[in-house]
């Protein structure tokens, strides 16, 4: 068990207790609701999972190395910002996917700058965006943080190397 995953059973401990000693029911409601999102997402963790595997077998190390590789400079930085644009779905889809990029080789700037850029400019969100907030509104949203992804992986490499 690795340190993040003993911080959330003591912090689902902590709740628990918290909701029994409240007395209303609420630790029951509590695990059912989490069961019922338990069921729901499952199949997309395990085929994001199995995704993140395939990723980590089948990219040729020379190419990310190459495209994305810790020696890759600005255009690692802005292949990984245009990358992290494009991926699609939420944490539990693109962390695993990250994760096997980097670990096929892809370097610290381009990492951070592809975990930035789909933070900030994921194209997928720009269809919930538009019809709420104009397109005046997405257009400047996605001009400034246009410059912070290749900016954060600057930064990550500057400071830490790789």
């Amino acid at each position: 068990m690795n340190q993040a995953t003993l911080i959330l059973v003591v912090l689902a401990l902590v709740l628990l207790i918290y909701a029994w000693r409240r007395g209303d029911g609420s630790h029951r409601r509590g695990v059912s609701m989490g069961w019922r999102t338990l069921k729901r997402t499952l199949p997309l963790l395990l085929v994001a999972f199995i995704i993140a595997g395939y990723v980590n077998v089948l990219a040729p190390q020379d190419l990310v190395s190459s495209w994305i590789g810790p020696g890759s400079g600005w255009r690692g930085l802005l292949v990984g910002t245009g990358a992290g644009m494009l991926l699609p779905g939420g944490p539990y889809v693109v962390f695993p996917l990250i994760a096997a990029l980097y670990q096929a080789g892809a370097g610290l700037g381009p990492t951070l700058a592809i975990i930035t850029s789909w933070s900030t400019l994921a194209l997928l969100t720009v269809s919930f965006e538009l019809p709420f907030l104009g397109w005046r509104f997405t257009a400047i949203r996605l001009g400034i943080c246009l410059i912070i992804p290749p900016l954060v992986g600057l930064v990550g490499t500057l400071l830490f190397g790789g």
